[in-house]
């Protein structure tokens, strides 16, 4: 339960991180109290995983936190990739999986590429955010790939166990 409270705060803190990327006048100042303490009261218990997420789905509705997804582009029938890029393993660093939420068809194989100079995992993840077995690569090397082929709808959520605070969707329509 902690390390869930500790990735929700970091997905929050990343986030804010994306938002101030993308809208340049965006400081840390410029950050609601009431995002920080919802946060920061999260992260010490006061609130549950539901309130914290129900903040989460306000803000993004009233688009204060704005999701862009990206359709798969296949450079050849039926794959997809998403790229690992270089400093994703920096908590600090804004290189999240490009894209962070990839949109492809039912039967496509996604392909993820380590472009980064460290080794990273790809570990999918139940809606609680526990490790199950769907797909699962081993560490991969800068270079390294893994692939796996989507045979149903939905939406699959999946992360770095070497650095819990990158997570991306794979949603499969």
């Amino acid at each position: 339960m902690k390390q869930q409270k500790v990735l929700g705060v970091v997905v929050l803190a990343s986030i804010i991180v994306i938002s101030a990327t993308l809208y340049q006048s965006v400081t840390a100042e410029s950050v609601p109290d009431w995002v920080r303490n919802t946060a920061l009261w999260y992260g010490q218990g006061e609130i549950s995983e539901t309130e914290f997420l129900s903040a989460i789905k306000y803000l993004i509705e009233i688009d204060v936190i704005q999701i862009e997804t990206e359709k798969a582009k296949p450079a050849k029938p039926g794959t997809a990739q998403v790229i690992i890029p270089q400093g994703n393993y920096d908590v600090a660093n804004s290189a999240f999986y490009i894209p962070l939420n990839l949109e492809v068809s039912v039967g496509t194989t996604v392909v993820w590429v380590n472009d980064d100079s460290v080794k990273h995992t790809v570990q999918s993840q139940d809606e609680e955010g526990n490790i199950i077995g769907l797909f699962n690569s081993a560490p991969l090397d800068t270079g390294d790939r893994f692939a796996h082929t989507f045979d149903e709808p939905g939406v699959y959520n999946y992360y770095c166990t070497l650095h819990p605070w990158r997570v991306g969707v794979i949603t499969v329509t």
